[in-house]
């Protein structure tokens, strides 16, 4: 690939090897535009516009995208620019570079051109410069703001030791390995080396040397508490440390600086302890001990979901190799976050936790000892296309009267489109499809028609790339191993920014779609895949994106910033908008047939709203600061976390940024109504009385915890809807709620699109088939429900069915047949007709057609009824032998109501399956 001659003024630049890249484009067909490359320099900034010298249509299915970006790409210091892989060694991964993450500011160099920002592993955070590595573990928070605003709290890094080699004085860190949750960096200067191993989740940093002796300085001098030949016990800043070198070779000091010799090639390791009395130190330091000459050399993680049971099993893997000469590796330390320290599985062999935690910006850390893997459990506890119709699905109610005037206003615009980026075209199809599953339910079919016309047209629109499209167009970078769409916004171009957040709402509006227009899902499936790959690629072997960009795997939630270029580590704002994706995933997968999709969605849906409980909303209490005087936050950074967003200070949208877009995808929000009240009763004490904007969105998430306040609520009106919701949705979320209670956890399904409810202890059981079979699924407390094909259902305090889509049939054909038939027969044979029974006057049904007869209904007066029909006239056929075909009953009853005015005839058929009139 020819990038054009570019010069750089950065230092580091010229001196790091570029390794070659690999084809990793498959190309079935192409239309090639030629491209010219420029580069503008700003500020030290370069911004790319082009980064090949031809523009190549890739048809993927019926859809496709361009090789040539119409508009900006990922920036940063020059030679990134040059070079993606510029501060990438030779020895490091080929596949595609992970961003997103961590550590990313090591690799994605765009403020710091040399060295990175302090990289927050939890328990340590670390900080490179050209002498090596500073190591902090800060116990102590920052604290900013009060209560009554934006606020937040930082674990700052401070550095308490710095470890080098003598003399080292690198020109810049590069990246010499990477695995799910470790990063390796590499100093050289040419005549000195030193590569460190170091992770999420790992108290040891890990350290191989070249050149000259191992070094160690404290800041403002250290407290020896341990001095035993190759292990040296410190004191700095309150925190202890204990660090390893070679056996047989002692560490001296020389003022703050410790050092051992290494003859020339040599490793070393430091460790910082939890937090223990002084006389339990040295205990811990002999724990420690056999992990010190054990590094980890590869992490990854492995998940099942059992669908029988709903039990979502991660494995955390941790390869260790021993150095040579120090023995049989002894399995490692490691320090588990909340989230997964609570689900830990019971008889895990990693055995039980150290009678010891670390101080974290999540909350206290559990640590295990001598392991190489350790596993936890938790419940998917199901998604939903929509919420059912129980309450506004009734004919005739007041309810539904509202919620089809609501429908009404909507009709001509189910979009309300705001901007022609990801960012709000994603909006404007969550909108719209938000529409479409409510018309569904409610048999508007010409309105739910009309909103998948203009939902197909739009995601198709931005599926097909051409020569010279410049926008609503998806260009693949091949040097970053991106998918960017164009128009671009928040930074999806130029700093790798929140994909997730942005496709998300395209996979999500294209598993509606599929449900309704398999053909559509199977031709332009591919294209939506492809989002998925770049958001949060599921397949390790995928050779076009890194695995899961956006889901830090450890830390069990995403992170927005593509760089991570801040002092204060990452950080995600909206993470509602993350689990829209993971919730969409699971969707897409169930309606595809796509298992591993689906799975994947599962894993990170089920791991993330349990980081999110712990995290944005601390519903355990133990997560934030005593002294940080909020209940919840905006957003979450690598050392801690901030009641702000990026674009506001009102509390509205402080809190409203992580519960939007309201979907069947985000019942997680409501998995504990108590904390549902108490956050919201925080934004009305913060705010000082209601909500003063995204009222919509505020009330949808009350209902989770009080539905019969939020419904009071919206009832009672409110300005304008948040830019990606309806009226018509909003009513229909709040007021069936109301009916159906709340989220009930205790209860789960062998189906992922499922979910019950409890309303004052009477349990509603829901569940969607998106298939063209029957489905009855089953609840882990024994309930059952039929389910038939393309419809949502419910059992238990509340009976109700809705919705008409045919479903998908699985599958797409990977090879469908270029050359159809151009000639089908013009005259095929006819299909068989199903049973057909018909009404007699004696009060029969038969098989076959008899005499014309009249039969005659009673009035019903001046009452009005609902649901039974009222003194029927009664059709019965019995001992019937027949086999369900999948179909639906349907009927067609003339009735003549002579010169009166005959209204809401009703008719009702019942199967007795037993034969004994139950």
């Amino acid at each position: 690939m020819t990038q054009g001659d570019v010069v750089s003024d950065d230092p580091a630049r010229a001196d790091l090897p570029v390794p070659r890249r690999s084809e990793r484009l498959r190309r079935p067909s192409r239309s090639v535009a030629a491209a010219l490359v420029g580069v503008l320099v700003a500020g030290g900034l370069a911004v790319t516009q082009a980064t090949s010298a031809a523009a190549e249509t890739i048809d993927v299915g019926s859809g496709s995208y361009t090789t040539q970006p119409p508009g900006p790409t990922p920036n940063g210091c020059a030679a990134i620019n040059a070079d993606p892989r510029a501060f990438v060694t030779d020895d490091a991964p080929t596949t595609p570079l992970p961003t997103n993450d961590w550590w990313s500011s090591l690799a994605y160099k765009r403020l710091d051109c040399r060295w990175s920002v302090p990289l927050h592993a939890h328990p340590a955070a670390y900080q490179p410069d050209a002498a090596g590595l500073g190591i902090s573990y800060t116990t102590t928070p920052t604290i900013s703001g009060s209560g009554a605003g934006v606020s937040e709290y930082h674990f700052p890094y401070r550095e308490d030791l710095h470890a080098g080699v003598s003399g080292l004085d690198a020109p810049y860190v590069a990246v010499d390995d990477w695995t799910d949750w470790t990063v390796s960096p590499l100093w050289d200067d040419g005549s000195r080396s030193l590569r460190a191993t170091i992770g999420h989740g790992l108290p040891f940093a890990w350290f191989e040397a070249s050149g000259g002796d191992a070094t160690l300085t404290a800041d403002d001098g250290a407290d020896v508490w341990l001095d035993d030949g190759p292990r040296l016990g410190l004191s700095v800043n309150g925190h202890d440390y204990v660090a390893f070198a070679p056996p047989g070779v002692d560490w001296t000091q020389s003022g703050d600086t410790f050092t051992a010799p290494l003859d020339g090639d040599g490793f070393f390791s430091v460790a910082v302890l939890p937090d223990v009395a002084d006389d339990a130190r040295a205990a811990l330091a002999d724990t420690y001990a056999d992990s010190a000459y054990s590094p980890v050399t590869g992490t990854t993680v492995d998940y099942t979901y059992d669908e029988s049971t709903s039990q979502v099993s991660t494995t955390y893997a941790l390869e260790t190799t021993p150095w040579p000469g120090t023995g049989e590796s002894a399995g490692t330390v490691a320090a588990l976050y909340p989230h997964q320290a609570k689900h830990l599985a019971g008889g895990d062999p990693a055995g039980e936790p150290l009678d010891a935690t670390y101080t974290s910006a999540r909350g206290d850390l559990t640590v295990l000892a001598g392991i190489d893997a350790f596993t936890t459990h938790d419940t998917f506890q199901g998604v939903l296309p929509e919420i059912p119709a129980v309450a506004t699905g009734a004919e005739g109610s007041a309810d539904r009267d509202q919620l089809e005037a609501y429908l009404d206003d909507v009709a001509a615009d189910p979009l309300d489109q705001r901007g022609n980026d990801t960012y709000w075209t994603g909006k404007a199809l969550g909108r719209a499809t938000r529409i479409v599953e409510i018309s569904d339910q409610l048999g508007r079919t010409d309105q739910r028609d009309a909103a998948l016309a203009q939902v197909r047209s739009l995601l198709t629109d931005w599926f097909t790339a051409s020569p010279g499209k410049a926008e609503r167009v998806f260009a693949y970078d091949e040097d970053w191993g991106t998918l960017i769409g164009y128009p671009a916004s928040y930074g999806s171009d130029q700093e790798l920014n929140d994909h997730h957040f942005h496709y998300g709402y395209y996979v999500a509006a294209a598993a509606t779609l599929a449900r309704f227009d398999p053909q559509w899902a199977q031709d332009y499936g591919p294209m939506v895949d492809l989002l998925i790959s770049d958001a949060n690629g599921y397949d390790r072997d995928e050779p076009m994106f890194p695995y899961l960009r956006d889901f830090d795997i450890y830390a069990g939630h995403d992170w927005a910033s593509g760089h991570g270029a801040f002092a204060a580590g990452n950080n995600q704002e909206s993470s509602s908008e993350g689990m829209n994706f993971a919730g969409a995933l699971v969707q897409w997968g169930q309606v595809t047939g796509n298992t591993a999709a689906r799975d994947a969605g599962i894993y990170i849906y089920t791991t993330q709203a349990a980081a999110i409980r712990e995290y944005w909303f601390d519903a355990s209490g133990t997560t934030f600061p005593d002294e940080f005087d909020h209940e919840t936050v905006g957003m979450v950074w690598g050392d801690g976390g901030s009641y702000s967003t990026w674009f506001t200070a009102n509390p509205s949208m402080i809190q409203g940024i992580n519960y939007l877009p309201i979907t069947g995808s985000h019942l997680y929000l409501g998995y504990d109504p108590e904390r549902v009240r108490e956050l919201y009763a925080h934004l009305e004490e913060v705010q000082g009385g209601h909500p003063t904007a995204w009222q919509d969105i505020l009330w949808s998430f009350l209902a989770l915890g009080d539905a019969d306040a939020a419904l009071e609520n919206v009832r009672g009106g409110y300005p304008t809807p948040e830019e990606g919701e309806s009226r018509a949705h909003t009513f229909h979320w709040v007021a069936n709620l109301a009916a159906l209670g709340t989220v009930d956890t205790t209860v789960s399904a062998d189906h992922p699109l499922a979910a019950t409810f409890d309303e004052d202890g009477s349990l509603t059981y829901v569940a969607a088939n998106v298939s063209t079979e029957p489905l009855t699924v089953t609840f882990s407390d024994g309930t059952t429900l039929d389910v038939a094909p393309g419809r949502t259902a419910t059992t238990g305090a509340h009976t109700w069915s809705g919705g008409g889509a045919p479903g998908n049939p699985g599958d797409p054909d990977p090879d469908p047949d270029p050359d159809p038939d151009p000639d089908p027969d013009p005259d095929p044979d006819p299909e068989p007709v199903t049973s057909t029974l018909h009404l007699s006057d004696d009060g029969a049904l038969t098989a076959d057609a008899g005499e014309a007869g009249t039969v005659e209904l009673a009035s019903a007066g001046t009452g009005t009824y609902v649901d039974t029909p009222h003194d029927p006239a009664t059709f019965e056929v019995s001992d019937v032998t027949a086999s369900h075909d999948g179909g639906a009953t349907t009927f067609s009853i003339p009735v003549d109501a002579g010169t009166q005015v005959g209204l809401a005839v009703q008719a009702r058929v019942s199967y007795d399956l037993t034969g004994d009139g139950t």
